[in-house]
């Protein structure tokens, strides 16, 4: 029988063509989720809440590519919240370069939106979003846990990109065993291209510390449960 991860495998190899040096072409999918997967580089953790750590989400070239665009080129617009200063923009409602048009492909979309959902064991629509986030020097995330309920996402990718971040520079992601910013469960570095993927709930508490040098980004992707997901209430 085969298992979900090699499925996944197959499945990408069909829609993705890669050539030897790990490069994307005109017409494959950006993606590398699935392969991950199969080569077990992912680590799921069940508590706090249920997230994944995968050291490559992306195809290195399109990582380059993506640099280059965000720092030149994209329309990054201002944001600031209660809890968060930073610059983002959505990556489906702009003309992306078409070197990196295949990231908003539907048929690309899906193959990746398949990935995480084996990985969580969960039925997800077909609805999916994708955001650009940039922090800049100064600037950071206060703890939160993106809970809306209802009918909004349930499920989040974030894949980092950055030109090499140092420990000192900041931008370090959080996860919490609480909403008490001291009840800290892991700091993670934003190693560019590495993906973080979590369910969202009232335990999904993380947060970005301060940005002290350098620029941070990070492509956000949310998925949407077909059935609601048994997510862990927690914090007052």
């Amino acid at each position: 029988m085969i298992s979900p991860y090699l499925q996944l495998l197959i499945t990408a190899h069909i829609i993705a063509t890669i050539d030897e040096d790990g490069f994307v072409d005109s017409v494959s999918s950006p993606y590398v989720l699935a392969q991950e997967c199969a080569a077990d580089a992912v680590e799921f953790v069940e508590f706090p809440f249920r997230y994944f750590l995968a050291r490559r989400c992306l195809v290195q070239r399109i990582e380059q590519v993506l640099l280059d665009w965000f720092e030149s080129a994209a329309p990054w617009q201002l944001v600031e919240t209660d809890f968060y200063e930073q610059y983002e923009f959505s990556m489906l409602d702009v003309d992306l370069p078409e070197s990196l048009s295949p990231l908003a492909w539907p048929s690309n979309l899906s193959e990746l939106r398949r990935s995480v959902a084996t990985l969580f064991n969960v039925a997800l629509n077909d609805r999916v979003t994708l955001l650009a986030h940039k922090l800049a020097p100064g600037q950071r995330i206060a703890i939160h846990n993106d809970y809306l309920g209802g009918e909004n996402e349930t499920h989040r990718l974030t894949v980092q990109l950055n030109r090499g971040l140092r420990d000192g520079d900041g931008g370090l992601f959080m996860l919490f065993n609480s909403f008490d910013p001291n009840d800290i469960h892991r700091v993670i570095r934003p190693i560019t291209g590495s993906g973080l993927g979590f369910e969202i709930g009232e335990n999904s508490n993380h947060a970005v510390s301060r940005l002290h040098r350098g620029e941070r980004y990070t492509l956000v992707y949310s998925f949407h449960a077909q059935i609601p997901t048994n997510l862990h209430s927690g914090h007052p």
